[in-house]
């Protein structure tokens, strides 16, 4: 890893994550009455749970809206959800201004086109392997792993393992 991108993760205060098609494989299904499932990745979970016992916040923000965000999102004690954003360049400086960060202490993951505008003002844009082109030439970092199939918690344990947290973060499992 090239010693510019270590010095990046290493800066990060608040991860920033969109939902659909990186917290989630990206498939909606609706049922009859018209509510819609996702599925989450439970290891996803526990890697944004350790960063949050790390001391690193953790943020979704998504375009779309779903009754299935906020329950997952209190699992994995996220701070704030933003949904229905576009852009979603529009809560920025209320997130730089509630963490008291700089752009630069910020590391957004995003997959598919909604999610350029956000990557271009951060300080660690991260793609997940199965993201859009765009999404790819944009990010600093594209993770091995797909979208709601352990890229989260891949980019978890890369941000606590590079700032030296990662051991300190297994010693509540480590029995």
């Amino acid at each position: 890893m090239e010693q510019s991108l270590i010095d990046k993760i290493k800066k990060i205060k608040v991860l920033l994550l969109d939902v659909d098609g990186v917290l989630t494989d990206g498939r909606i299904i609706y049922d009859s009455r018209g509510r819609d499932s996702k599925f989450f990745d439970v290891h996803d979970g526990l890697g944004v749970y350790l960063l949050k016992k790390s001391g690193i916040s953790c943020v979704l923000i998504t375009a779309k809206g779903s009754r299935a965000i906020k329950p997952r999102a209190k699992d994995m004690r996220v701070d704030i959800v933003f949904e229905d954003i576009s852009p979603k360049t529009s809560v920025l400086d209320k997130i730089i201004k509630i963490y008291k960060v700089t752009p630069d202490e910020l590391c957004f993951v995003g997959d598919d086109l909604v999610d350029l505008c956000l990557m271009k003002k951060i300080g660690l844009p991260v793609a997940v392997a199965n993201a859009a082109p765009e999404i790819k030439k944009a990010a600093l970092y594209v993770t091995a792993k797909s979208g709601g199939r352990g890229a989260v918690r891949e980019l978890a344990e890369l941000i606590l393992k590079t700032q030296g947290k990662w051991e300190e973060a297994l010693k509540v499992y480590d029995i």
